[in-house]
């Protein structure tokens, strides 16, 4: 894979990337079906927001979370060493109401990590566009720190404590949506302002999210869920060990 050397600056000054190609039409229809099964065992409802960290027991989600062409991005835009937080799918389903979307949000205010620095990578397992929700951001928005985030007092909020930046702190009118072919991937920093809105097609959005984190970073309080990381370390070195141990479930491809 070549990497664009530009990509680097305009994710620190940005705060994201959009439509970097990972996987190719065969092997994303791979992950899809895999998924698809998944989805079938589980129920539509666990899969809107409930398969976290499953690539510990899925061998299928570890492959898309450890992909080397994604591995190599990440290393390039984040750093040499990298620690994989974990994987959470986001499956949005058609949603005649129009009334389930995801609030504007910061990633770091609820994942209980200090210094507050996290990157997540968006794989599109389905196509991504406006029409059925996909994920929005406000440029440079990494750059103005953590703001103090609030309950959504709109119905519907997808988010699973249901957080939401204040409207006040949000300039919405230079919100960028950042449609994603499948196979396609994302990256933003878990600062950006991100959102989504509700899915008016009648087709399905599916992405997985992986989380990553740099070594100095450490986990000192409970994360929205009530539990620590499970970090694995996928590049580089740790000299920090500042999470327990934890051992690849698969090989790293």
């Amino acid at each position: 894979m070549i990497i664009d050397p530009k990509m680097a600056t305009t994710y620190a000054e940005e705060g994201f990337l959009n439509a970097i190609d990972i996987f190719d039409t065969k092997e994303i229809s791979y992950f899809r079906e895999c998924f698809d099964k998944l989805e079938k065992d589980e129920g539509r409802e666990a899969c809107q927001i409930g398969l976290q960290a499953r690539h510990l027991t899925d061998e299928f989600i570890w492959q898309l979370a450890t992909n080397n062409n994604l591995l190599e991005v990440m290393k390039h835009v984040v750093g040499e060493n990298l620690l994989l937080l974990s994987t959470h799918f986001f499956c949005k389903y058609p949603d005649p109401s129009g009334e389930k979307f995801v609030a504007w949000h910061q990633d770091v205010t609820y994942w209980g990590l200090e210094p507050p620095e996290a990157h997540t990578a968006w794989i599109a397992i389905d196509d991504a566009d406006s029409q059925n929700g996909c994920m929005r951001a406000i440029p440079k928005s990494h750059n103005e720190g953590i703001v103090t985030h609030a309950k959504s007092d709109r119905k519907g909020n997808l988010l699973s404590i249901n957080q939401s930046i204040p409207d006040e702190e949000v300039d919405s009118s230079q919100a960028v949506d950042m449609p994603l072919l499948a196979g396609q991937i994302s990256i933003h920093d878990g600062k950006l302002f991100h959102a989504s809105n509700p899915n008016t097609s009648n087709r399905r959005r599916c992405g997985l999210t992986v989380r990553f984190v740099e070594p100095h970073v450490r986990q000192v309080k409970a994360n929205s869920t009530g539990d620590k990381w499970p970090a694995i370390l996928v590049r580089g070195e740790d000299n920090y060990k500042h999470f327990a141990i934890q051992k690849a479930p698969f090989n790293i491809l």
